[in-house]
């Protein structure tokens, strides 16, 4: 017998004869009209947990992973505001359904039988996942399992008091509002949430306000491995800059009380709190999942027996608010209505085609208010002595300076955080002078935690403000990549484009440098960013390039609310000459700032038919450099900058290698995996019979020292395959 109904039935049996557990009389302030509403939600989540697994028998649902024993969570959304962002647990539905009645108009039960049902009018996925959510109730989707979303719960509290002190033009939050994520206590224990814990620890040691409440549900288990008993409250009790609380999960009257009282200390304090709500967990982890496969039979039903549904009935007895058959008809007329409004819910149109379930990878436009940029006097109180500088040929890293500079004046949304970029102006100095300009609550130095860079970045976007994170070298981002991947880019695709967190991510990566790092300071691996449906991906090859892409990037995510990533080549800050010493002519000068470089628009220089070199980066730095001796030997040579990789520019590629005898793909990155795979079968598809050969990196780490360059592409190695290509001496 399902584990499911034994529940249900023991429930069934034990209200009617009034055998219920024991416990503390009901005491706090949980009002009795409160009470009997938090009650309602717990049946309601119950027959819903219970229809779910109905539906997944007959093939009318396709996921399930109940909040059966987590109903407590009803009595957390009482004690807060509908208004306060929530990053909930996968167990919280009855934290949204109390939440739904703080909000009218709501139609919860109805709207999470269609998500059950993977309806395409799912009010927050459309049909793409079982997720809770609602934009109407501040719940951003979540479906992670591991707790990836607590590093954006941190940015979020940081962008809400942040925004009391420069309110951003598309903030959603209220000044007084808090940032809310729940849990479980396995989660607890992996390290994007302990890098969440630490962050939210020593922002809040340094006194900066961040008003978080942490929530674990701790129900003692994860799948089938037990947490240590104690664990939680031995690990959590007692840190340093985090106010902790505890409550019982099954006396909806502690927790209420308890809820209260933490959220009263986060939305007075400004400090993050951690609230540890002991629960149990029913009828196993998910699906089919049977608990006495992996778990003495006893200890199963000892956990049935401490239903928090039958403590309800208890306490609510106790305190006069409802009796045991009022109870019992309530919790029996929730699951006919349940089973009335699924039989409708099953019937709802589903997604079937690809677009349709594409049409949310990329979120919606949105109008801003007009910028006209900043006024002259503003320029040059900003730039000073720069200003003069800017009619004379610069490095790219300059050129990246004065890019931000004017963005960031242009915009005062545009927040920027990341280790080293405030005091220190980076590692490279790109964005050096720029916290003098604007000051440290718009260059953010933080923590040494990509995760939770890339986090807060994520929670500021959503309250309005257009983050630019900065990576401070390409091999980090593999600490973090799940942010971007798991948490960035599939929120508007699961929210229906109802949440988004646009920004522009800055990372210095590729290689080519002499003498420095080896692979956690060269890294030319761009697979894993050209792999996330929907992020946009751009690198420059000269600084007035990226200064004009910049601006694109700014106004992608601006206006279009996209996840941007701009890759800046390390070797190329400093560049100035081509071919020979003192020559200048890798540097540029400072493009006007109305000018841009638009999303699919690539570089063409030179009108050569013989030989194009479609290449980006560095490699268009060394395809200029081979160009001289190619035209020698009679190739008349154009070469073609990409810029953008991903997608790639497919349209504006076929244009510009139009009549061309021969194509040769240089790629900084690796043979396998590497941004020519795509370009190859591009071109094999778009220009057919056209003769093809690429020259990538080799599939290998990079050296330090005297090899830094010897697994890439070079000049030579150009030269080499341009003539072996097209037959030239």
């Amino acid at each position: 017998m399902d584990r499911c109904d034994i529940v249900h039935d023991n429930f069934l049996r034990r209200v009617a004869a009034r055998d219920l557990p024991p416990g503390r009389a009901p005491s706090g302030p949980l009002p009795p009209t409160l009470a009997v509403s938090l009650y309602r939600s717990a049946c309601l989540s119950r027959a819903l947990d219970r229809q779910s697994r109905a539906m997944q028998r007959a093939g009318q649902g396709f996921y399930t992973i109940g909040s059966s024993g987590h109903e407590g969570l009803a009595a957390v959304a009482a004690a807060l505001r509908p208004t306060d962002i929530a990053f909930l647990h996968y167990r919280d539905a009855a934290f949204q359904i109390a939440r739904a009645e703080q909000v009218p108009g709501q139609t919860i039960a109805r709207d999470m039988l269609l998500s059950f049902a993977s309806s395409s009018e799912d009010p927050i996925s459309g049909g793409r996942h079982k997720v809770l959510g609602s934009r109407p109730l501040m719940i951003p989707p979540q479906t992670s399992t591991i707790a990836s979303h607590l590093p954006k719960a941190v940015g979020a509290a940081y962008a809400n008091a942040a925004a009391r002190r420069h309110r951003p033009e598309h903030a959603i939050l209220p000044d007084d509002a808090i940032a809310y994520c729940s849990f479980g206590d396995a989660s607890a224990n992996h390290s994007t949430a302990q890098g969440a814990f630490n962050t939210a620890q020593w922002t809040s040691y340094q006194s900066v306000p961040l008003p978080l409440l942490f929530c674990c549900e701790d129900n003692g288990i994860g799948i089938s491995t037990r947490t240590p008993t104690g664990w939680i409250a031995a690990t959590f009790a007692n840190r340093p800059g985090l106010k902790y609380f505890v409550c019982d999960g099954l006396d909806i009257y502690d927790t209420y009380a308890t809820a209260l009282a933490a959220a009263d200390y986060v939305r007075t304090r400004k400090k993050p709190a951690f609230l540890h709500v002991r629960t149990i967990r029913l009828y196993g982890h998910a699906g089919a999942d049977m608990p006495t496969t992996y778990l003495p039979r006893e200890e199963v039903e000892a956990e049935e027996a401490n239903d928090p549904l039958l403590h309800s009935v208890r306490l609510l007895d106790q305190a006069g608010a409802l009796t045991p058959d009022q109870a019992l008809a309530i919790y029996q007329d929730t699951a006919d209505r349940i089973a009335r409004v699924a039989a409708e819910a099953v019937t709802r149109p589903r997604l079937k085609t690809a677009p349709e379930v594409m049409s949310a990878i990329i979120p919606p436009r949105r109008d801003n208010r007009p910028t006209n940029g900043p006024s002259p006097q503003a320029r040059e109180q900003a730039f000073g002595a720069d200003l003069k500088a800017m009619a004379e040929p610069q490095i790219m890293s300059r050129l990246i300076n004065w890019a931000l500079t004017d963005l960031m004046l242009t915009h005062p949304e545009i927040v920027m955080m990341g280790e080293d970029v405030g005091r220190k102006g980076g590692v490279y100095g790109v964005t050096q002078k720029l916290t003098q300009r604007f000051g440290p609550d718009r260059m953010i130095d933080t923590l040494l935690d990509e995760q939770s860079i890339l986090g807060l970045a994520i929670g500021m976007a959503q309250n309005g403000f257009v983050p630019m994170p900065e990576i401070q070298f390409l091999a980090y981002v593999h600490n973090a990549e799940d942010q971007i991947r798991g948490e960035a880019a599939t929120l508007p695709f699961f929210s229906n484009g109802q949440f988004t967190n646009p920004m522009v991510i800055r990372i210095a990566g590729l290689g080519y440098q002499k003498g420095f790092g080896g692979h956690f300071h060269n890294d030319n691996s761009l697979a894993v960013l050209r792999d996330i449906p929907g992020v946009l991906l751009a690198v420059p090859s000269n600084g007035a390039d990226a200064a004009m892409m910049l601006r694109e990037c700014v106004r992608l995510a601006r206006e279009e609310q996209r996840v941007v990533v701009f890759v800046e080549p390390i070797a190329l800050y400093p560049m100035r000459d081509l071919h020979a010493d003192k020559d200048g002519g890798w540097m540029r000068r400072y493009p006007d700032p109305s000018k841009s470089i638009r999303l699919g628009e690539v570089g063409i220089d030179g009108e050569g038919t013989d030989l194009a070199i479609v290449t980006f980066g560095n490699g268009c730095y060394l395809s200029h450099q081979a160009r001289p001796e190619l035209e020698a030997a009679g190739l008349k040579t154009r070469i073609i900058d990409t810029r953008w990789l991903s997608p790639l520019p497919k349209q504006a590629l076929t244009a510009a290698v139009k009549g061309c005898k021969h194509i040769l793909i240089v790629d900084e990155t690796r043979h396998t995996g590497g941004v020519a795979e795509g370009l190859m079968a591009h071109f094999h598809e778009a220009a057919p019979g056209t003769p093809l050969a690429r020259l990538t990196a080799e599939d290998s780490f990079i050296a330090t020292g005297p090899a830094y360059a010897a697994t890439m592409p070079s000049k030579d190695q150009i030269l080499a395959t341009a003539r072996a290509l097209t037959g030239a001496k």
